[in-house]
This record gives C-alpha cells, sequence and structure tokens, in this order.
C-alpha cells in the first residue's frame, strides 16, 4: 500500500506550505484504500486567503474585458487539452466510470466558453430621452471576491458552472471543494495561474464547516453559490444572507418520471436505467422515482429489470456501467434502505448487494436496485437516497401522477414520457417543478441557462454570481424535449448520453 499524499490549498497560485493543525483522509472508493491526506483549514486561514483575495481583486476588477477574455479563451484551451487527466482524478477519488468523468469536464467546458464570450455578456444599456432631456445608461460591475462551496458529486463540473463567469466578469473567487474529492477542483484551479489570471484571484482553501462558516460570514466575501444538500442548503442561505451577501444554494432532489401509458416503454425503460444508475445515483438530477400510469407498470418493470441485469458494476477504470458510491459511510446509509423498503411494504424486485463486484480491493459498492409497490410515507419515497436505488411508484391516472409530484417537498427535475404532445404540453405547463424533460430523462440545461429548481430544491437567488445586473421576478422554467426517435440509442449510463 502507498503512502497517502498530501493534499493541500492553493493559494495564490502556488500550494500552501504550512502545517495543518487538522486533517481528513481521501479514499479511492473502488478500493478503499486511503489516497491522501486533505489539510483542513481553519478560520484563520481563511481569512487570510479572503485578504489576498481581496488585493488581487483590486487590479482585476479594472482588467480590461480584451485581458479577461484572453485568459478565458486560455484556460479553455488549457482544460480542453486536460480533459482526460481531470477525469482521471474525479474517477480515482469519486468513483464515477471514466466516460462519465469526462463527460462531466466537457460539461464545465460548456461554461467556459461561454464566458469567453464576456465583451459581449458585459454591455450595458442606453435609453435616449426617457425622461426629458434625460437619458439613462445601466451598466454592470463586478462584486468583488466570491465564494464557491462545491459538493462531491461533481468536483469539477459545478466549480465550472460559477468560476469561469465569475472570473470573466472580473469578480475574485475563493473554492472550497468537497472534502471527499478535492484533487479534480485543486488541478483545475491551477490551470488558472498557467492560462495568465493573476495571483489571487482563484484561491481554494479545503476544509470542512469550519471553512464553510468562516466564508459566510467573512466581510469581505459578497456572494456565496453551494451546492449540496437541502438542509446544507438551507443553512447556508440563511446564515449567508444574514451576513448581508447575495447567496444562491441548491439542495436536494426527488426528481419523478412519470411514463403514460402510450410512451415508448422501451425508450422509457433505457432512460430509467441511465437516469437512475448513472453516477451510482449520486446526482441531483437523477430519477429516482418512476410514476407508472397503469396498465404499463408490470411490462416497464420487465424492460427495466432485464437492462439492469446487462450491467456491471466495478471500478470505474475498467470500462464497468457503474462504479462505487463515495464513501463507506454513505455507501452504508443508502444500503440501510433496502431492509427499510422492505419492512415498509415495497417489493424488492433487484437486490443490488452481491458478493463481488469488477475490482481489486473492498471498493464501497452497491448495484443497480430497484423496487416495486413504493408509496409515498415511506422512507425510499419521501428521502433523497442518493445512490443507485429506483423506485416504481404505480398510479392510475395522468392527474393522480401529477398531484404526486406536485405535492413533493423538492422540485428540482422532473420527465414525462409519452406519444401525445397535448399532454406533454399540459405536464410541462402544470408541474411545479424547476426542470422538464419531454422524452429525455435528465432535463440540465447548456450553460446560459439558469439551472435551478423550486420549492426544497433551491434556496436564494440563481443570479447572484457573476455582476450586478437585472433581476427578472418571475419563476423560470426549463423544458427540453426529445419526440420519439427509433435510433434513441439504448444504453447509456455516462453523462454526456443524460444531460
Amino acid at each position: 500500500m502507498s503512502t497517502p499524499t498530501r493534499i493541500t490549498h492553493l493559494i495564490d497560485g502556488q500550494p500552501w506550505t504550512g502545517t495543518a493543525e487538522r486533517t481528513s483522509p481521501v479514499f479511492n472508493p473502488a478500493t478503499g484504500e486511503q489516497t491522501g491526506v486533505l489539510d483542513l483549514a481553519s478560520a484563520s486561514l481563511v481569512d487570510e486567503v479572503v485578504r489576498s483575495a481581496v488585493s488581487a481583486w483590486e487590479e482585476w476588477g479594472d482588467a480590461s474585458l480584451a485581458k479577461r477574455s484572453g485568459v478565458l479563451f486560455a484556460f479553455r484551451e488549457l482544460l480542453n487539452d486536460r480533459k482526460e487527466d481531470i477525469a482521471a482524478l474525479i474517477t480515482a477519488e469519486h468513483g464515477k466510470v471514466l466516460s462519465d468523468a469526462l463527460g462531466e469536464v466537457t460539461r464545465g467546458l460548456e461554461v467556459a466558453e461561454f464566458a469567453c464570450g464576456i465583451p459581449t455578456l458585459m454591455r450595458g444599456g442606453f435609453s435616449e430621452n426617457a425622461s426629458t432631456n434625460v437619458d439613462v445608461y445601466s451598466i454592470r460591475q463586478p462584486l468583488g471576491v466570491v465564494a464557491v462551496i462545491s459538493p462531491f458529486n461533481f468536483p469539477a463540473m459545478v466549480p465550472m458552472w460559477f468560476i469561469p463567469v465569475a472570473i470573466a466578469c472580473g469578480n475574485a473567487v475563493v473554492l472550497k471543494p468537497s472534502e471527499k474529492d478535492p484533487s479534480a477542483a485543486l488541478a483545475v484551479a491551477a490551470l488558472w495561474k498557467e492560462a495568465g489570471l493573476p495571483d489571487g484571484v482563484m484561491q481554494v482553501v479545503n476544509g470542512d464547516k469550519e471553512a464553510v462558516d468562516a466564508l459566510l460570514t467573512h466581510p469581505d466575501i459578497k456572494s456565496v453559490s453551494f451546492v449540496g444538500s437541502t438542509p446544507i442548503a438551507k443553512y447556508v442561505y440563511e446564515t449567508g444572507t444574514a451576513a448581508g451577501k447575495r447567496v444562491q444554494a441548491l439542495g436536494g432532489a426527488k426528481n419523478h418520471m412519470l411514463v403514460l401509458p402510450d410512451a415508448d416503454l422501451d425508450l422509457a425503460a433505457d432512460a430509467a436505467v441511465n437516469a437512475g444508475f448513472g453516477s451510482a445515483g449520486e446526482r441531483c438530477m437523477a430519477i429516482s422515482a418512476l410514476v407508472a400510469v397503469e396498465p404499463i407498470a408490470d411490462e416497464l418493470i420487465s424492460k427495466i429489470k432485464d437492462r439492469m441485469g446487462k450491467l456491471v458494476t466495478g471500478d470505474g477504470t475498467r470500462g464497468c456501467d457503474m462504479g462505487p458510491l463515495v464513501t463507506s459511510q454513505h455507501r452504508d446509509k443508502v444500503t440501510s434502505y433496502l431492509d427499510a423498503g422492505v419492512s415498509e411494504g415495497a417489493t424488492l424486485v433487484v437486490d443490488g448487494r452481491q458478493d463481488s463486484y469488477d475490482s481489486d480491493g473492498e471498493g464501497y459498492f452497491l448495484a443497480p436496485t430497484l423496487f416495486d409497490h413504493v408509496e409515498p410515507g415511506m422512507s425510499l419515497y419521501d428521502d433523497e437516497i442518493f445512490g443507485p436505488v429506483l423506485s416504481v411508484v404505480r398510479v392510475g391516472s395522468y392527474d393522480e401522477g401529477l398531484k404526486l409530484i406536485n405535492s413533493n417537498p423538492y422540485g428540482n427535475g422532473t420527465a414525462i414520457f409519452t406519444n401525445d404532445g397535448g399532454a406533454a404540453r399540459k405536464f410541462q405547463r402544470n408541474v411545479e417543478v424547476g426542470m422538464v424533460g419531454v422524452n429525455v430523462p435528465i432535463p440540465v440545461p447548456v450553460s446560459y441557462y439558469s439551472f435551478g429548481g423550486w420549492k426544497n430544491s433551491l434556496f436564494g437567488d440563481t443570479h447572484a454570481h457573476g455582476m450586478e445586473g437585472v433581476h427578472f421576478f418571475t419563476r423560470g422554467k426549463v423544458v427540453t424535449s426529445r419526440w420519439l426517435d427509433p435510433s434513441h440509442g439504448g444504453l447509456n449510463l455516462g453523462f454526456p448520453q443524460n444531460d
């Protein structure tokens, strides 16, 4: 067994050389081996980093749009050249298969490419003679130092949702990645220096609650972007806004997929497997509740079960279909729902607990798992399990299914599978969810649309990062549709197929 590698902060463009009072282990979830020792930041170190970022921002905020876009273009090229290396780091610490990890980096690249157009995006407006002999100009200016607190499930993509746009707009960024898999975020952050970004504009501090609280309450942090569970999102929102900051805090989800009797059941089965088990179900856009409108449940479950039997779970570097869960503790928590589901009356159709997986060592595995006859009130249905567990809920009608989805406290994403354009249109207008897929299982918008759910899936302002600008007081919804095509492609658990 090799000696774990030290993983530390990135401050002023360099790895931190101090001595950490506290550390945290980092593991390879496919083998169970400890591969790293992560330095955890104290509140005093966070303060030092923020003060450095403030100093760097004073120059960067005045940099020309031409200079900023030049750095963005260089960063984009570097990231594209190194994307396979970044994907390998994701697989080594998170566990998702390499193809899925590469898809994650590619989605982050989309945001960097979007931010390259900052000279156009930062344009203001002008109204001549708005009042008699009064002209009105609108301009957009950077906020200052902004913080990003990112989750373990997308260690590269989620930081890149925010950071390229924030930097392009003239802000300095302090990133606090997940302590479970920090190396990918650190590797991406290091590319900014190589791209020509001045030291201090992009900082990374690793840590736990102490570092998070220090960022949320620091007077020089102007906004905070967070992705994680709903309880923590609520805490981040309340703490940050109490300190006078703009906050966007994306929380958890319980995404439903409504399948009508007229749907292409082969397409629906493919989608359920892809969206339920891709990245081991550790996606905020995973489909975890399949709502089958009778009389199609038995046939649909049979098709899903057949597809599940062909999936291989194991080490993400071996060409498997699904990798491990991120930690042993999380694996055990997810596994506990299987016994709970049976005791609560659900039918365990496919049990993901196996004797062996395609891996060396004792990885944190649970193979795809399927339940039938799940109902509200069961922990399987009520909780965000965040693992490869798909629950089938049977309903008698479209209206019953819509009511079920709208009564759920989460409102992140949903999908409908049908050949009826009228039913699809009615659903996308009436469902109380922020992102809707029509014959598409995971309706994640491209980078330049606002990503975010409703209800307990989002707290705060989806425009918190970047620049001062106009806020539209409406509740936006993104709809992604695909009408049925016999060449839909079949199974692919990787992220690019499911976006």
